[in-house]
């Protein structure tokens, strides 16, 4: 019987005295599993269920909420399907519940294909793929998108793990998020202003464990090392964490602590760190939105790093 997700393409690499495993689905080009020599580095979910909270998911093009699922182009309204009725939004992106198709396959990496067509309220033709290549501490993910349409297509990406370290409770992980401000949204989650967050709740430079958290917010002007990358992670109590890293290209990061994540066991509490080139909302307010000159192409990565203790 086939599963809601699709085909399922397990990955494995054995190198410099580790095993890291993952297990990679057709639908959205998912992440349903990643471990570094059996500890989860993500939030796991079963080959017969469909991916709880959108987790592992790709958001293209665009992540997170379009207000209403209306914007405008060249002065013409466009109104896109409502995919979240309680908040009446477009949410995550038109490729969400759609069949990649899979391009190369190694035992350690996949590429999988998949094409944006014109619809009402976005009539463009992109062409995406998404590479997942595990590495000797976890996995890098690689994104290219390009514009097939003859007109320039506005284009945002972002995907959506929630984060754990091994059998940690969620709760007791501490979050580390390098960022300068913050997006304050609206009862819709749309977003109505961006604030500084030094010297507020809302700065995670520090470090802030996740049962003390109520967020779904994104994060901006993150911090980012020589090599141009951002780095965002999670720590248990004993050290041991998960780092999220992210190419100049996410200049955005949403932070999600939910307390009623369908796991196993029933509902409880996870966090998930979002890599994202825009935050909420850009197709109208065109913060982080990239306009894809005809036939350009665009390619980003980020992944996601086993942090030993000590």
């Amino acid at each position: 019987m086939l599963a809601p997700t699709g085909t399922q393409y397990p990955l494995r690499l054995e190198t410099e005295g580790r095993v890291v495993t993952a297990v990679v689905t057709e639908v959205a080009a998912g992440i349903r599993s990643l471990e570094v020599d059996g500890i989860a580095l993500v939030e796991a979910f079963p080959e017969e269920s469909a991916p709880p909270g959108a987790a592992g998911i790709v958001l293209v093009p665009w992540p997170n909420r379009v207000a209403g699922g209306r914007w405008t182009l060249d002065g013409e309204p466009q109104q896109l399907d409502i995919t979240e009725p309680k908040t009446g939004n477009a949410s995550h992106g038109l490729l969400r519940y759609t069949g990649y198709r899979m391009l190369e396959s190694d035992p350690h990496r996949v590429v999988l294909e998949a094409r944006v067509f014109p619809q009402h309220g976005y009539p463009f033709l992109l062409s995406t793929t998404v590479e997942h290549r595990l590495t000797a501490d976890g996995m890098t993910v690689v994104h290219t998108i390009v514009n097939d349409s003859a007109e320039p297509a506005p284009v945002a990406v972002g995907a959506h793990p929630y984060l754990r370290v091994g059998e940690v409770p969620p709760e007791d992980l501490v979050v580390t998020v390098d960022a300068t401000t913050r997006f304050v949204t609206d009862e819709r989650q749309i977003p109505v202003a961006e604030e500084p967050v030094a010297g507020t709740d809302a700065d995670l430079s520090g470090g802030r464990r996740v049962g003390d958290l109520e967020l779904d917010h994104a994060f901006g002007g993150l911090a980012t090392g020589e090599d141009g990358l951002s780095r965002q992670t999670v720590r248990a109590p004993d050290g041991r964490g998960v780092e999220l890293w992210a190419g100049p290209d996410f200049a955005f990061v949403q932070v999600f602590t939910p307390t009623k994540f369908l796991g196993p066991g029933g509902p409880r509490r996870a966090v998930a760190l979002e890599p994202l080139t825009a935050p909420a909302d850009a197709l109208n307010s065109g913060t982080g939105l990239r306009w894809l000159a005809p036939g350009e192409r665009w390619e980003l990565a980020w992944g996601l790093r086993f942090l030993p203790g000590g």
